[in-house]
């Protein structure tokens, strides 16, 4: 193997290397010795068939796989000879004129990661904004419980439903005027104000009766699941059946026990260490939106492009996404489109951070260790249908790209902890409202995206200043912390589209584990079990 050097242009590199064919022919030999015993050919006893003729029958196939065996052991040996630190995947071109009998040159191109001075971890300084639960949180949240528990009664026939109301609907639904597959259900039922249903479904039955019979007009979103239907205009033809309204129960300890817990008190313990854990969510948000502040304010080096560009697609398709959930989708594309440039300066701050997180982290003894690397994974593989399970959990096992990115997320939870641990901290107490207001202010680069109550990681958005777009949630603040190599992102595609939404919690009488959904969540509305759902999946969204 010969190696030529191209470039070497900041953190641009690239090179020639030269493979020998001499080298492709000593790996096609190699391989024809090691299957030749394996062989079976009429005329021969097996494992007797001569090379030539095992060589003839897989020639072609053999030299494939030297010469990618071949590419792959020259990239890493240039990576380790050349002590290159790349960013992302380098990029591979074979000579369009090579045959097999020659040489193999390659042109190798990739971007290195940037030499970063250890990063100071001393003098940070950092206000801890504590908030105390109180009695009359738990209270309405001990009522939200008890409101999403309570027997249906059905209405007079001449009440109009409203917002909070749960109806009983038929519906057929059409496209350019003709049914579609899975367009049509009986007996659904519909919480109105929930969010079940596509953008403009349920608005539009607002006010009828029961018996009523209406036609409604939407628009498919154009993220939608089903990619026939993505975008597309569609009519819904509904029969009012029924229109329901929910009975609170009484707040007692009769109806704790109904929950499977031993009384009210322990209710209310529960939904009281819920509310902290949520609080000390926003408390450790608000705390690593200042970390990353200060970090960023005292280090500034170049960034590979391409890592800039990766973290920026990611934003883009993100807000793209939120985008088509607005009133007027056009109008916040073209409002994206007018900020574009400082969407792009916060992907560039958000890869600096990654890798000045990772660097300290490297430098202080920070590791994800084998047992949380494990749980990451079968976490990750939840995402996939059982029978992709083990495959997925394999790919993980087997590619260092993805399993750090897999890793990532903890990695840069770990090290921001360490950096607590180090840093001088001051409590002030304050009102949830005032926490909240210190986290949505837009006095930082940095706003979380909270996805509420004991969300369980700090998922932070940061926007520009003082701009409109900035209301719209952007992804994580530092993902690829732990970017040596970064990796593309792995996500986990659904084995296959979900038709309706998931009830956004657990029925709190499944005892203590369905109450220990925090306070918010355990008073989600109830949606509709699925049923007939290739009937649903037209009308519902994810």
């Amino acid at each position: 193997m010969q190696t030529v050097e191209t470039l070497n242009e900041g953190l641009k590199r690239a090179y020639t290397v030269t493979i020998t064919s001499k080298d492709i022919d000593a790996r096609v030999e190699k391989e024809v010795k090691a299957i030749a015993p394996q062989v079976r050919m009429p005329g021969f006893r097996a494992g007797k068939v001569p090379a030539n003729l095992v060589k003839k029958m897989h020639g072609e196939s053999l030299q494939r796989d030297a010469l990618n065996n071949s590419i792959q052991e020259s990239i890493q040996k240039l990576i380790a000879d050349q002590k290159l630190r790349p960013a992302m995947q380098p990029s591979v071109e074979l000579d369009e004129a090579f045959e097999f009998g020659k040489d193999a040159e390659i042109k190798v191109a990739l971007e290195v990661l940037p030499d970063i001075a250890a990063p100071s971890i001393e003098g940070i300084t950092l206000e801890r904004l504590t908030v105390e639960v109180a009695d009359a949180q738990v209270d309405e949240a001990a009522g939200r419980i008890a409101t999403q528990q309570g027997a249906l009664e059905e209405y007079a026939d001449s009440h109009k439903a409203k917002d909070g109301d749960t109806l009983t609907i038929d519906f057929v639904g059409k496209v350019d005027g003709e049914v579609f597959e899975g367009g049509s259900a009986e007996g659904v039922k519909l919480k109105l104000g929930a969010g079940q249903f596509i953008p403009g479904f349920e608005e539009q039955l607002t006010g009828v009766k029961k018996g009523d019979e209406k036609t409604i007009e939407v628009t498919f979103p154009e993220e939608y699941g089903a990619a026939h239907l993505a975008g597309k205009p569609a009519t819904f033809d509904i029969t009012v059946q029924s229109i329901l309204n929910a009975d609170k129960p009484k707040l007692d300890d009769e109806f704790a026990k109904s929950l499977g817990l031993e009384g009210l008190d322990q209710l209310k313990e529960l939904l009281k260490g819920q509310i902290e854990q949520e609080h000390n969510g926003l408390t450790r948000t608000y705390m690593k939106r200042k970390l990353l502040d200060q970090l960023a304010a005292a280090h500034d080096f170049d960034v590979p492009p391409s890592m800039v560009e990766a973290e920026f697609e990611q934003i883009w398709q993100q807000l793209q996404h939120e985008a088509g959930h607005e009133e007027d989708p056009a109008a916040a594309l073209a409002e994206m489109e007018a900020e574009k440039e400082d969407y792009r300066a916060i992907a560039v701050r958000r890869v600096r951070l990654g890798l000045l997180l990772s660097e300290i982290g490297q430098a202080n003894g920070v590791v994800v260790n084998d047992q949380e690397m494990n749980r990451l994974i079968m976490q990750a593989a939840q995402q996939y249908s059982p029978q992709d399970r083990e495959r997925f959990v394999q790919y993980v096992r087997q590619d260092p790209m993805a399993a750090a990115q897999l890793r990532a997320p903890l990695y840069e939870d770990k090290v921001v902890d360490f950096l607590f641990e180090k840093a001088e901290i001051t409590d002030r107490a304050v009102s949830r409202e005032e926490l909240e207001a210190a986290i949505e202010a837009e006095d930082g680069d940095l706003k979380p995206h909270v996805h509420g109550p004991n969300c369980g990681h700090d998922h932070h958005d940061e926007k520009p200043k003082a701009k409109k777009a900035a209301k719209k949630p952007v992804p994580s603040e530092v993902e690829g912390a732990e970017a040596e190599p970064a990796a593309e992102e792995v996500k986990a595609e659904e084995a296959e589209e979900a038709p309706a939404k998931k009830p956004a919690a657990k029925k709190a009488a499944k005892k203590e584990e369905a109450v220990a959904e925090t306070a918010d969540e355990a008073a989600a509305e109830e949606k509709p079990k699925k049923k007939a759902a290739p009937k649903k999946a037209a009308a519902k969204t994810e």
